[in-house]
C-alpha cells in the first residue's frame, strides 16, 4: 500500500538523479521504467517518483525551468541521518541548513528531529530527518 501523497519530482537527467537519490541519500527502487526516465523510489516509509522532463508524461515542464516556490522542502523521515549526511559530505554536496536537532512546541509536548536541508542535482530543497522523540513542553 503506497502513502497518500507521493511527491513526483521532474528531473533534467533521470541517471544522474536516480545516482543522487540511491547511492547518495539511500532510496531503493520500488520499480521504474527507464525507456520513461521514470522510476518510483522509497526509503523507509518515505516514497517519491523521478520523471525525465521530455519523457513520458511531464506536465509541461519542459517548455520552462524547473522552479519551486521560496522556503519549499521535502521532508521525510529516515531510519538513521548519520549515514545520509556521511554520503551528502562525500558527495560535496551544500547545505542549506547543516545538520541540526531541532525541538518544537506540538500542542503540549515538543517533537524532536535530527534534521538537515541540502539540494538535489534540479535544485529540489531535501530535509531528511530522524526522529528524537517527544518531550514534555517547556
Amino acid at each position: 500500500m503506497y502513502p497518500a501523497l507521493i511527491p513526483e519530482l521532474g528531473v533534467t537527467d533521470f541517471k544522474t538523479s536516480l545516482h543522487f537519490y540511491c547511492e547518495v541519500i539511500g532510496f531503493g527502487v520500488d520499480y521504474q521504467r527507464p525507456e520513461e526516465g521514470f522510476a518510483m523510489l522509497r526509503l523507509g516509509g518515505a516514497y517519491l517518483m523521478l520523471d525525465q522532463i521530455g519523457l513520458g508524461r511531464t506536465f509541461g515542464l519542459q517548455d520552462g525551468p524547473i522552479s519551486q516556490p521560496p522556503g519549499f522542502n521535502i521532508q521525510f523521515e529516515v531510519p538513521a541521518l548519520a549515514p545520509i549526511i556521511s554520503r551528502l559530505e562525500t558527495h560535496g554536496t551544500d547545505w542549506i541548513l547543516p545538520p541540526e536537532h531541532k525541538w518544537c512546541r506540538r500542542r503540549d509536548e515538543e517533537v524532536g528531529n535530527y534534521q538537515c536541508v541540502f539540494a538535489d542535482p534540479d535544485g529540489y530543497r531535501l530535509r531528511p530527518f530522524e526522529s528524537l522523540g517527544s518531550r514534555p513542553a517547556t
